[in-house]
């Protein structure tokens, strides 16, 4: 991860306020606030600003109130209550906003989430960096055979450093390329001072989509557990979990308890249709189940399997 001189001025002018404030303020996340974590070979996720906190869900699902309650215990039975049973606008009280700096593919892929304010950093009005994304030996992999937006295999020897290679010099020539028609250097420096460059918001539809872009991205919390919960699955593309997960561990610092909620309900828990409950019964029962008589789809059916870990009806 590189960071220009000016970010780090801005992050040290950043973490020398001392601010007082009447809002409620998480002190964990207080400590990372405006600390840029790295991610993949370039990129970071910065917490920039945040507002709420666990009692501010409680608030909002005790109106009545006009706060939270002292007991923890009871904040927290009350957002696993919420949690559990989808009630979702609590939740929407609390925002954090991000800085991350990510490869433009993995933006097209998290842009799809349209549940939050975005400013990216503008190619028609600078210049991009020249920092492209090269995955690691170890994540280069073949198209899996079974999925078709899936990764399988791990590339091996000789063909994984051609893909490498490619990887690398296509980027460089483009990122070359793009200069030239700028007639200018990413420092700002002119190339050829007798000519003209063409204007930056038709010179970079010319770079590859491993180069690095940046934007502030600002949401709600219910907003980001949605996008969490796709993105720091296991089946997500691990560039895009890379940064989801370090949002996660970001959700634990400022809301702890929702935190807990979030990772017991949602991500460790397991969402049954009609049908599956109805199987679930009877083999609690002792009774005979299958496929075939279950109405379900053999993908429904191994899914179902598979979480309740019942191998031997796979069989």
């Amino acid at each position: 991860m590189n960071l220009t001189i000016d970010q780090k001025k801005e992050i040290e002018e950043q973490k020398l306020q001392n601010n007082k404030t009447k809002r409620a303020v998480s002190p964990e996340l207080e400590k990372i606030l405006y600390d840029a974590v790295p991610a993949l070979d370039h990129g970071f996720v910065r917490v920039v600003d945040y507002m709420g906190d666990d009692s501010s869900i409680v608030q909002a699902a005790r109106v009545s109130y006009g706060k939270g309650t002292k007991q923890v215990s009871t904040d927290s039975g009350l957002i696993k209550y919420l949690m559990r049973h989808w009630h979702s606008t609590p939740f929407e009280m609390c925002e954090i906003k991000y800085h991350i700096k990510l490869p433009i593919f993995i933006a097209r892929q998290w842009i799809r989430h349209r549940t939050a304010n975005v400013n990216e950093y503008s190619a028609r009005y600078s210049i991009l960096d020249k920092e492209f994304y090269l995955p690691s030996s170890k994540n280069l992999a073949a198209q899996s055979t079974s999925n078709r937006q899936g990764r399988g295999d791990v590339l091996e020897g000789k063909q994984a450093e051609e893909v490498l290679k490619l990887l690398k010099s296509d980027a460089e020539r483009t990122y070359d390329n793009y200069e030239t028609m700028l007639n200018e250097r990413y420092d700002g420096s002119t190339i050829n001072e007798n000519k003209k460059g063409l204007a930056r918001e038709l010179a970079r539809m010319n770079l590859t989509l491993n180069t690095y872009t940046q934007w502030y991205w600002k949401t709600d919390l219910l907003n980001l557990m949605n996008f969490l919960r796709l993105r720091a699955d296991s089946h997500a593309q691990y560039e895009i979990r890379v940064y989801a997960d370090i949002m996660l561990d970001t959700v634990k610092k400022w809301v702890p308890i929702t935190y807990d909620a979030f990772m017991d309900y949602r991500v460790g828990g397991t969402e049954v249709s009609a049908k599956g409950k109805m199987i679930i019964q009877k083999i609690i029962k002792g009774e005979n189940v299958n496929l075939e008589t279950s109405g379900m789809s053999k993908r429904e059916w191994n899914e179902i399997m598979t979480a309740f870990d019942l191998t031997d009806y796979l069989k």
